[in-house]
C-alpha cells in the first residue's frame, strides 16, 4: 500500500478502541493508510467490522475484537491477538467512552456511576497496563487518549461522565510525567541531527496575536469599543498576526504550515468552523437568560440555575446520539455532505427559535435541534481535516481548527454583548435583554449556520471513508475476533 509519503508507521501494529464510532474509524483507516496494521476494539460487532471493512477498503489489514473493554479478559484477548497475529502493540489509540444521563450527582444511581467510570477511565487503565510491558521491551511505543472538554472544567449535570473524563486527563498526565523522567534517567542523547526544530518564534507570535484578539473580541462590549484597553488590544493584534503570518510563510520549519492551510479542503472547512462556532455560542448566551428572566417581564421563564442546568441537558443526548447517524451519513456521502446537513439542521433550530421562546419545552426543542446539527458538523471536520494534510501535520490542522471554532466563539460573545446591550427593555428601573434583542441574535445565529453551510458547499466533493457492510449487530458477553484480508 503505497501512501505516496515516508511514514515510521509502515508494517506496525495500532489498537484502536472505540472504533465502531466516527472518530475511531477516522482513526484506524487513516493508520492504515499510512501502513499500519490496525486492531479495532469495539463492544458493537456491526460498528467493528465496518470498520475492518473500511480499512481493508483503503488497501490496509485489520482484525476486530469484540468485548467489554472493562472486562480484563478482554483486554487481555485484544493485547494477545495484537502480539500473534501483528508481533505487539506499537500504539494505543484510545477513543472508547460512553456518557450518563446528564444527571447532577444527587440523581446518579450506582449503576449508572459504576458503568461510566468502568468504561471511561477503568478501561484505558487495564489496556495501557497491558500494553506497556509490550511496549518497554521493544523501546518504542505511544499511548494516545482522547478525553473530552469536560475534563478540563466542571459541569452541573453530568456527575459521572465529568468525572471520568477528568480522570483520563489525569491518568495522561501521570503516564506523561513518569515518560519525561524516565527519557531523563535513561535515554542518551542522540548523535543524529535532521535538522528539525520547535519553531520557538512562531509560537511566541501566535500566542502573542492571540492573546491580544480574543480579549478584545469577547470583552469589547464590556470594555467599549472604543475604549484604550480594546484599541490597544486590537492594534497589537493586527501588527502582530500578520507579521507571524509572514514569518511563517519563509520559516522552513513552521509551527503553522499556511500552505496546507490554504488548500480549499483545510481553508473552507476551518472558515465554515468559525461560521458554526459563533452559531453555536449565540445559543448559549441566549437560552440561559431567557429560562432564568423574571416571568413579570413576559418572556421570561423565571427559572433555577438548576433547571436551566436540566433544560438544556438533552441537548448532549441529542448531539451523542445524532454522531452514530453522522458516522453512516458520512460514510455514504462523505463528512462535507455531513456538515453541510449539519449546518442546515442548527439553521432550522435557530429558525424555530423565533417562533418558540415561551415555554419551557420550546427552549429544549429549540437546543436539541441545534445540538443535533452541531452534533453532525463537528464529527465531519476532523474528517475533512485529517484528510488534506499529511501525517506530520494533522495535530497543528486539526489545533488551527479548534481555534476557529473558538474564534466564532469569541466573535459570537462580541456580537451578541452589543445587540443584547443595544436593545433592552426596562424592568423596575432595570435595562435588561429585550425580546426582540434576543431574537435578533438567534437570527443571527441562524445566519452564520447558513453561512458555514454556504462555505462548505466550496470544499472539494468525495468520499473519505469505507461502505457500510452488513453485520450482526450488539454486544458480546465474551471477545470476538474478526478479520480482513488484502
Amino acid at each position: 500500500m503505497d501512501t505516496g509519503m515516508s511514514t515510521g508507521l509502515r508494517e506496525r501494529c495500532v489498537v484502536v478502541t472505540g472504533a465502531g464510532t466516527d472518530v475511531g474509524r477516522a482513526t484506524a483507516v487513516r493508520f492504515a493508510r499510512e501502513g499500519a496494521y490496525v486492531l479495532a476494539a469495539d463492544l458493537r460487532r456491526a460498528g467493528a467490522y465496518e470498520t475492518v471493512k473500511a480499512v481493508a477498503d483503503a488497501g490496509g489489514t485489520a482484525l476486530a475484537v469484540i468485548g467489554d473493554l472493562s472486562d480484563q479478559q478482554v483486554v487481555d484477548q485484544v493485547v494477545d491477538t495484537a502480539v500473534d497475529a501483528f508481533g505487539g502493540v506499537d500504539v494505543l489509540a484510545h477513543n472508547a467512552a460512553i456518557t450518563d444521563r446528564m444527571s447532577v450527582v444527587s440523581e446518579t444511581d450506582d449503576a449508572e456511576w459504576y458503568r461510566v467510570i468502568e468504561v471511561n477511565l477503568t478501561a484505558p487503565f487495564l489496556l495501557t497496563r497491558a500494553v506497556l510491558p509490550h511496549m518497554m521491551a521493544e523501546g518504542r511505543g505511544s499511548i494516545v487518549f482522547t478525553a473530552a472538554e469536560t475534563g478540563l472544567r466542571g459541569s452541573i449535570a453530568g456527575a459521572a461522565s465529568t468525572a471520568s473524563r477528568h480522570g483520563v486527563v489525569g491518568t495522561s498526565g501521570a503516564l506523561g510525567a513518569v515518560a519525561l523522567a524516565l527519557v531523563l534517567l535513561l535515554v542518551p542523547e542522540s548523535t543524529v541531527r535532521t535538522g528539525g526544530r520547535f519553531d520557538l518564534i512562531g509560537s511566541f507570535g501566535l500566542a502573542a496575536g492571540l492573546i491580544s484578539l480574543l480579549p478584545a473580541v469577547s470583552k469589547g462590549s464590556d470594555w467599549g469599543w472604543t475604549g484604550a484597553a480594546t484599541l490597544g488590544l486590537l492594534t497589537t493584534a493586527l501588527l502582530v498576526l500578520p507579521a507571524w503570518g509572514f514569518y511563517e510563510l519563509r520559516s522552513s520549519q513552521p509551527l503553522v504550515d499556511l500552505r496546507t492551510t490554504a488548500r480549499p479542503q483545510v481553508l473552507f472547512t476551518n472558515l465554515a468552523s468559525v461560521a458554526l462556532g459563533f452559531s453555536m455560542f449565540a445559543m448559549s448566551l441566549v437560552l440561559p437568560q431567557l429560562l432564568q428572566l423574571p416571568e413579570a417581564t413576559g418572556y421570561g421563564l423565571g427559572k433555577s440555575m438548576l433547571t436551566v442546568g436540566l433544560v438544556l441537558a438533552p441537548q448532549g443526548l441529542v448531539m451523542m446520539t445524532m454522531s452514530a447517524v453522522s458516522a453512516r451519513l458520512t460514510r455514504a456521502k462523505g463528512p462535507r455532505t455531513t456538515l453541510m446537513y449539519g449546518s442546515l439542521v442548527v439553521a432550522a433550530g435557530y429558525s424555530l427559535s423565533l417562533v418558540l421562546m415561551s415555554e419551557i419545552w420550546h427552549i429544549t426543542l429549540v437546543a436539541c435541534t441545534i445540538g443535533a446539527g452541531i452534533g453532525f458538523a463537528y464529527g465531519a471536520m476532523p474528517a475533512l481535516i485529517m484528510g488534506a494534510v499529511p501525517t506530520s501535520g494533522t495535530a497543528a490542522a486539526n489545533s488551527l481548527n479548534t481555534l476557529m471554532r473558538s474564534l466564532g466563539t469569541s466573535f459570537a460573545s462580541a456580537l451578541a454583548g452589543v445587540v443584547l446591550a443595544q436593545m433592552t427593555t426596562d424592568f423596575g428601573g432595570r435595562a435588561l435583554p429585550s425580546e426582540n434583542g434576543f431574537k435578533v441574535v438567534m437570527g443571527i445565529g441562524a445566519g452564520a449556520a447558513l453561512l458555514s453551510f454556504a462555505l462548505a458547499s466550496f470544499i472539494p466533493g468525495g468520499r473519505t471513508t469505507g461502505q457500510e457492510t452488513p453485520a450482526a449487530d450488539g454486544p458480546t458477553d465474551a471477545a470476538e475476533v474478526g478479520a480482513a484480508k488484502v
